[in-house]
């Protein structure tokens, strides 16, 4: 399944990259779902939380209308600083990517309600309940929102793992599930993908 869609140079790069400095991309299978995901839409506006060192953001940005605009939130400076190259190494231009660094918790507030198509979010487990709740505000009815490491190396699926991150991977699993405002869907890809569609009502 990883192997199916071959990364290019530029994803390789960047992959490495964020393997340098300790990040911890999305896996192939998962950038070429997002990809899908973000053409099946005609994606125009792209929230991102956790750059991945810009491997999500080209497999965003390759399924994303020509003229969309992915916003990129991190809290690491170098983490956006090598996602800028990585995006210029693919040829994407700068007018297409906001960066912003910052707590996502922070920062999410200030974006506006309802004008995004897709949310991905790969950043601090422990905070993936609240990306959610942040997320449902800022998608437009039949957005998408998507959670990378849904599996989170089969720990989600063990009851004897009981630490932070886990917890609140599982604890999301079961908002997204139960919400009768979203139709979800758990991806077997990489470390798993959780994605839900904001119903149009």
């Amino acid at each position: 399944m990883e192997e199916f869609l071959p990364e290019d140079e530029p994803l390789l790069t960047a992959r490495r990259w964020g393997e340098d400095v300790g990040a911890t991309p999305i896996g192939a299978a998962g950038g070429a779902a997002l990809r899908f995901l973000a053409t099946m839409l005609n994606a125009r506006t792209v929230v991102e939380i956790g750059s991945g060192c810009g491997v999500s953001g080209i497999w965003l940005l390759r399924g994303m209308a020509r003229d969309a605009v992915l916003t990129s939130v991190d809290v690491d400076h170098e983490n956006q600083r090598l996602a800028k190259m990585a995006y210029r190494e693919a040829g994407l231009s700068a007018s297409r990517t906001r960066m912003i660094v910052g707590r996502a918790l922070e920062v999410l507030p200030r974006l506006t309600d309802g004008a995004y198509d897709m949310v991905f979010c790969d950043a601090a487990k422990h905070e993936y309940p609240e990306y959610l709740t942040a997320a449902l505000r800022l998608l437009r009815p039949g957005g998408v929102v998507a959670f990378d490491n849904a599996l989170f190396g089969d720990r989600v699926a063990d009851p004897g793992h009981r630490d932070p991150e886990t917890e609140a991977i599982r604890e999301v699993g079961r908002m997204i599930r139960d919400d009768e405002r979203l139709v979800p869907m758990l991806l077997p890809v990489g470390d798993g993908l959780l994605c839900a569609v904001k119903r149009d009502r």
